[in-house]
């Protein structure tokens, strides 16, 4: 199996794909292209949310053209042109600096405008992500496999890969989408039993923000946890900047991403004697620029709450209307609970900083 320290390396920009590069995260601007303007702004908010790179869609020229300013403002950030249909838009985007671009060769035209987009992206040394969409099959694939199945969506991009080889191109990334999560997984699992290539997980159209999260982190995690997988999109119907979050919170929770705090709160029960939803809501958000690698705990009763505080860098374990402040499995001291947020917070900022 290609797992991820298997797979070959490719570069967006400054970005290694693969290899055993960390897994990046990625996301996509939700406005238009050409408004410059708006394009900056929603990067910034990106970037500030830690976004590794960045999608443009490119449907027309105007677009397409727009790379150049949007390039010069962001000269270090990987920036990927998604485009379809029109091979000419793949041209201008790279003769425009862009960084990668993301294609299905099956759908720009004959074999002879798949050569000329593989040719100006190797003259610049441009990968190319193939986009398999289970939504969006070759009708003779349906027709094959009767649906779209994990052995259909591999065969489409196995043919895609082939017809980059044959016009001499192979800096290649994969990815194998679907809405149905376990149909992700399968398609993605029999990838890496074959293809050398770094893999971009999603799973797609997974709607709004709380079920998207839920189907996307079950997909990709599952994946992840296995191995598989290089650089992820969490895609949701909301901001891009929610994708980066939940991008990131996957990657922490399976391991493969430190920095920042791993809040640890338990759930509530009847022997909870303090407002521990509230308190765990307000940590959360009060801590949520601390750069450092930190175990906080945020615990609500006297059966767990100790020894899990104890076991956090910082940590209270609430009471009767009064909690315990730890700091490296030691007791602090006693905090009336509407004190308990504001001394955890500053011994956290007195400790390590923002």
């Amino acid at each position: 199996m290609y797992t991820r320290d298997r797979t070959r390396r490719i570069n967006a920009g400054g970005v290694p794909i693969g290899g055993g590069a960390a897994v990046s995260v990625q996301s996509m601007c939700s406005v238009h292209t050409e408004d410059v303007e708006a394009v900056s702004a929603q990067i910034r908010a990106l970037l500030a949310a830690g976004c590794d790179i960045v999608r443009l869609a490119v449907p027309n020229m105007d677009a397409a053209r727009a790379i150049s300013a949007i390039k010069e403002r962001f000269p270090e950030l990987p920036l990927v042109a998604d485009i379809h249909f029109d091979y000419r838009l793949a041209l201008e985007a790279a003769a425009r600096g862009i960084d990668k671009i993301r294609i299905n060769p099956g759908n720009i035209g004959s074999r002879e405008r798949v050569a000329a987009v593989a040719a100006a992206c190797a003259a610049r040394h441009i990968p190319i992500r193939i986009g398999v969409n289970g939504g969006s099959l070759e009708k003779p694939l349906l027709e094959k496999y009767g649906r779209p199945t994990a052995e259909a969506i591999v065969e489409s991009a196995r043919g895609h890969i082939r017809l980059l080889n044959d016009c001499g191109f192979d800096d290649i990334c994969v990815s194998l989408k679907s809405s149905s999560v376990p149909l992700t997984v399968e398609a993605y699992r029999l990838a890496a039993e074959e293809l050398p290539y770094p893999l971009h997980l999603g799973v797609t159209e997974t709607g709004t923000a709380y079920n998207g999260i839920v189907r996307s982190a079950v997909g990709i995690g599952a994946l992840l946890m296995e191995g598989i997988g290089d650089t992820i999109r969490v895609s949701l119907t909301a901001d891009p900047v929610e994708e980066v979050r939940a991008g990131i919170a996957i990657l922490r929770a399976a391991g493969l991403r430190g920095g920042g705090v791993r809040l640890v709160s338990c759930p509530t029960c009847g022997r909870t004697e303090i407002d521990l939803i509230g308190l765990a809501h307000e940590v959360e958000e009060r801590l949520a620029g601390v750069k450092a690698d930190i175990t906080v705990a945020v615990m609500g009763c006297v059966v767990n709450g100790p020894g899990e505080a104890r076991e956090a860098d910082y940590g209270v374990a609430g009471g009767r209307g009064c909690g315990l402040l730890f700091k490296k499995g030691e007791i602090i001291r006693r905090v009336p609970e509407e004190g308990l947020c504001d001394a955890l917070v500053e011994l956290v900022e007195s400790e390590v900083g923002r």
